[in-house]
C-alpha cells in the first residue's frame, strides 16, 4: 500500500510561480528555497497529500515557472 505522504507545491516570489516541485515536508523545504532565493519567496501548497509516484507524475507535467 502507497502512503500518501508526499505534497506538491508552487514556489512563489509574490504572485508569480517561480518553481514547482513536491515534498514530504513543506516547511524544511519552504527554508531550502528561501536560503537559494531570498525569503521573499514562500511555498503555495497544491492539493492534498498524495503518494509519491502519483506527485512525481504530476511534477513531470509542470513547466518550469507555470502552473
Amino acid at each position: 500500500m502507497a502512503f500518501r505522504n508526499t505534497y506538491k507545491y508552487h514556489l512563489k516570489r509574490g504572485n508569480k510561480i517561480i518553481r514547482s516541485g513536491i515534498t514530504n515536508d513543506l516547511d524544511r523545504r519552504e527554508d531550502e528555497h528561501q536560503r537559494e532565493h531570498g525569503e521573499d519567496v514562500h511555498i503555495k501548497k497544491v492539493g492534498r497529500a498524495t503518494t509519491r509516484e502519483s506527485a512525481k507524475d504530476w511534477e513531470k507535467g509542470q513547466k518550469h515557472g507555470t502552473p
